[in-house]
């Protein structure tokens, strides 16, 4: 690294920490105005305040750092081009790309960031936020449950009824399994008040159970009767069971393969959302680079005069990026477009505007204008 490179670095952090730090802060002090009253009068302690903010962190680094990348690079590339540094460096028979390339290599790294913190943390600090609220707001306990929930395994045509389920600590109460043939007919039923999952040996141990056999026309042929039965021919898990009523948003990158797994039977119009957010999970991330060419190519001007105007163009592009990509992802979920595409296609269109942008800079010719009058 030369003496060139740590300088145009330290220009760059400078203000990337005081627009990372800055963003993060004045969202607090909005979050705050908006929870503060409930966290008064609910009397919460402090730890739990903590908790509450501290569960955030991971989605607001992913939200944070791509917009403080944003207007530090405008910010430092302006103000070196205004001081005419960059023209001496260009003067001294560096291209623009090698000026910028410490730039680039930042912005790979802030990707792996932003990556690390997008692939569970995130996903799931939206949903901590809304447990943690209602908990505060109405008094209910934060537990993983579901109540009153019904599940049905296509592939082995098994239906379950369940009062209670707690994914978490792989339990369901009072229960009913229907078993069915190929032809739709019920053949057993089971029921139970209790049931627990081993992960390791993938077995049900089920209490107080009543198991029912049944011929094609709907006659009991057989009954029993046991305080404990154990079943590892089921398929089903507590988290497979749970996850038919998940949101995909707030689902990490494990689990989003996982729902994909278990639920391949189920239309591709019901999947398209997870399809969708899996992809985005890891195209999300890339947008720290996709900044780099957008922002930096137009912060580095040659005269005062197109200053504001570069400004201008590369807030205005990163703004269309965003809404380009929730408009993207919005028809990924729907299932008009490809959940892959959806995910892609924003970031990729983009890095190629930004390439054109960076060539242009890179061999002194204007950039193009769209002239709407005359």
């Amino acid at each position: 690294m030369t003496i060139l490179d740590r300088y145009v670095l330290k220009k760059f952090f400078v203000p990337f920490l005081y627009c990372f730090f800055g963003f993060i802060a004045i969202w607090l002090v909005f979050d705050l105005s908006d929870n503060g009253p409930d966290f008064i009068e609910a009397k919460a302690p402090m730890s739990f305040i903590m908790e509450f903010y501290l569960s955030q962190i991971p989605e607001i680094v992913v939200i944070s750092l791509p917009i403080g990348q944003l207007l530090a690079l405008l910010y430092s590339l302006t103000q070196m081009s205004r001081s005419n540094e960059i023209i001496s460096m260009l003067g001294a028979g560096r291209s623009v790309t090698r000026v910028l390339m410490p730039l680039f290599v930042v912005g790979l790294l802030l990707v792996g960031t932003s990556a690390y913190f997008n692939y569970e943390g995130a996903p799931r600090a939206a949903k901590t936020k809304k447990e943690m609220q209602r908990e505060l707001t109405r008094g209910e306990k934060r537990e993983a449950s579901i109540k009153g929930h019904l599940f049905r395994n296509r592939e082995n045509q098994r239906t379950w009824f369940m009062r209670l389920i707690r994914p978490d600590r792989q339990t369901i109460n009072d229960f009913q399994i229907i078993q069915q043939n190929m032809k739709g007919e019920i053949v057993a039923q089971i029921y139970g008040t209790y049931a627990i999952y081993d992960e390791a040996t993938h077995t049900w141990t089920m209490e107080n159970v009543k198991m029912i056999k049944m011929d094609e026309k709907g006659d009991i042929i057989d009954t029993q009767f046991a305080p404990e039965s154990k079943i590892s021919t089921y398929s089903e898990t507590p988290w497979r069971i749970a996850s038919s009523l998940m949101n995909s948003d707030y689902l990490s990158v494990p689990e989003l393969r996982d729902y994909l797994k278990f639920n391949a039977d189920l239309p591709e119009d019901r999947l398209a959302p997870f399809r969708t957010n899996l992809y985005y999970r890891f195209a999300l991330p890339w947008a720290c680079l996709v900044v780099v060419f957008l922002a930096a190519p137009m912060g580095i001007v040659y005269s005062r005069s197109g200053i504001l105007g570069g400004v201008a163009t590369a807030i205005s592009l990163f703004f269309l990026f965003v809404f380009t990509t929730a408009l993207a992802i919005a028809f990924g979920k729907g299932g008009a477009i490809s959940p892959i595409v959806a995910a892609w296609a924003p970031s990729a269109l983009f890095f190629l505007v930004g390439l054109m942008l960076l060539w242009f800079r890179s061999t002194s010719r204007d950039l193009p204008s769209l002239k709407i009058f005359g």
